[in-house]
């Protein structure tokens, strides 16, 4: 999986709109499931940083079963979590499906930095994560429903890669793109992906000039949402911006 069919330009502009902004533009197109809830960054971002962008790369698990889930599952090389970590594309988010069970991990320390050496632009769980310190430092973009120290045999069960998920309540897709930010993380589908991106781009740039209207004293009425004499004055404050 590659980022083929989106462009550079579009992948720029989702690194720089919020998932406020893109939640407004799919429900305008119908779409209101978008937004993961529970899962929220493990470190936030600082201030001005540019989102995590990338197609999902998915990682199904299922509830484990101790005749099959133990440790000595690792030494396949094979093992459907490890596989997915040496599997998912540069520029991809690996996006986890662990049923937004919180009592165990779904990744580590040396798994996550195994994803930031092989170029892997982020991951996403509805999951915790273990050596949640750890990981804060190694400098990928994680996702994820909290701490927890338990290691993931004891309730996952990793069994296939590269299929359709539910992650944190939405339908993820191969594919999809992958927005992250301070707030959490938007699932905009493929297909869509140009079109949004570039609305929520002018989007953005109008509630910029009605954020200064607001706060110059302007009311509500005829500001937000503007009326026509609002959206003249914008247009032209907008040729003058060039």
């Amino acid at each position: 999986m590659t980022m083929t069919n989106i462009s550079d330009d579009t992948i720029e502009l989702l690194r720089h709109v919020s998932t406020a902004t893109l939640t407004t533009q799919l429900f305008k197109r119908g779409l209101r499931n978008v937004f993961l809830q529970g899962v929220a960054p493990l470190v936030k971002p600082a201030k001005g940083a540019p989102n995590m962008v990338g197609p999902a790369f998915t990682l199904r698990n299922i509830p484990a079963r101790e005749d099959l889930d133990h440790v000595g599952v690792f030494q396949d090389p094979d093992h459907p979590q490890r596989k997915a970590v040496e599997t998912a594309p540069p520029g991809s988010v690996l996006v986890q499906d662990c049923r937004g069970e919180r009592g165990v991990a779904s990744t580590g320390s040396i798994l996550t930095t195994r994803l930031k050496i092989r170029g892997v632009a982020g991951m996403v769980s509805d999951g915790c994560v273990r050596d949640s310190g750890t990981i804060g430092d190694i400098g990928l973009p994680l996702f994820c429903a909290g701490a927890s120290a338990t290691l993931n045999l004891a309730k996952h069960h990793a069994v296939d890669m590269d299929v359709p998920i539910a992650c944190g309540g939405v339908a993820v897709y191969p594919g999809d793109i992958v927005v992250g930010d301070v707030d959490g993380v938007v699932i905009v589908p493929r297909h869509m992906a140009e079109e949004v991106a570039r609305d929520s781009a002018e989007q953005e740039i109008m509630e910029e000039f009605l954020s200064a209207r607001v706060e110059g004293g302007a009311v509500l009425r005829g500001t937000y949402p503007p009326n026509e004499e609002t959206l003249a004055a914008y247009r032209a404050w907008r040729a003058q911006r060039g």
